[in-house]
Formats: C-alpha cells, structure tokens, sequence
C-alpha cells in the first residue's frame, strides 16, 4: 500500500515550514495482480494450431478402380519447380504440357474449360524424384482451391518417364 511518512512534531516555538513528505509505494499487491493476470491469459488463450489437409487414402486392401483416359488428368511435378500435365494416359500419346505451380500456371489449368464441364474428371498427381516436397504440397493447395473434389495422389510409372523424356 502507499504509505506517506510525516515528521514528528516539530519543537514548540519554531516556524511552520513547508513539510518534505516522503512517499512510498509498495508494489506489492501489483506484482501480484500482474503475475495472475498473466497466469489466468496463459492457461485460457488458445495456441496457434497448425493448418492441416485432410487426405482421404485408400486403404491398401481396397481394389484400384479404373479411370476412363477422357476422365484422366496427369499433373507431374519435377525439379525447379516445373509441372508437366497431360490428358489421358501414357498409351494414348498425349500431349505433354508445361506449366508452373503459380496463380497463371497449374490453377488455370485446374480451371479450365475441359476439367470443369467434366464432373467424372480425376486428377492424378505423379512427382518425380527430382521434385521437392514443397512442390506437391503447392499442388495439393492448387487442388484445395479450385475445389477439386476428385485426386489422387500416383507413383510416377515408367510409361510416363517415357512419355517426359521424348517430350
């Protein structure tokens, strides 16, 4: 508490002076109040979180189903930050595409007019070796932004290394 100390009684006979009060205040009771208030905050506040995907996997046990080449949407991530796509599959000679995993790359490609009037298209995604886990992670939000509701994530096979390399 703020105490003020006084001077004792000056001796009978002297002139009134203007008294030095001295001043002290205990800080006591506003540590206190600071040390509970930041234990009340801490134990209340909620921490950041972290942003998850949710991906729904197959079960391993489950039988692979077909998809029609019309119905196919191949993205295939490589090194520097390249994605090559393609319609169909491999066997159909396709044509192979290049784009990036920018706003005018690979979200236009997901926007476009033949994946959009489609509504049985899937979209496979392959990463090659060379890729970069940040990569497929873009792609992954690239797909959760332009609400693609049907993919899959797909080992690259050697019918489609074959196909990249004679591009």
């Amino acid at each position: 508490m703020a105490q003020v100390q006084e001077k004792q009684n000056p001796a009978k006979g002297s002139r009134k002076r203007a008294r030095n009060k001295g001043f002290h205040l205990d800080m006591t009771p506003m540590v206190d109040l600071a040390s509970l208030l930041m234990t009340f905050f801490m134990l209340t506040t909620t921490f950041a979180r972290f942003q998850t995907l949710e991906i729904n996997m197959p079960t391993a046990q489950g039988p692979d189903t077909p998809v029609a080449g019309k119905n196919a949407l191949n993205i295939v991530l490589d090194e520097a930050d390249k994605v090559y796509y393609f319609f169909g599959y491999p066997g159909d000679a396709p044509e192979v595409r290049q784009t990036d995993l920018s706003t005018t790359g690979l979200r236009q490609v997901l926007l476009g007019e033949q994946v959009k009037r489609n509504p049985n298209m899937v979209v496979l995604v392959k990463a090659t070796k060379s890729s970069r886990f940040k990569n497929l992670v873009d792609a992954l939000d690239e797909l959760k932004i332009t609400d693609t509701r049907k993919y899959a994530l797909v080992e690259l096979r050697e019918e489609d290394k074959a196909l990249l390399a004679t591009r």
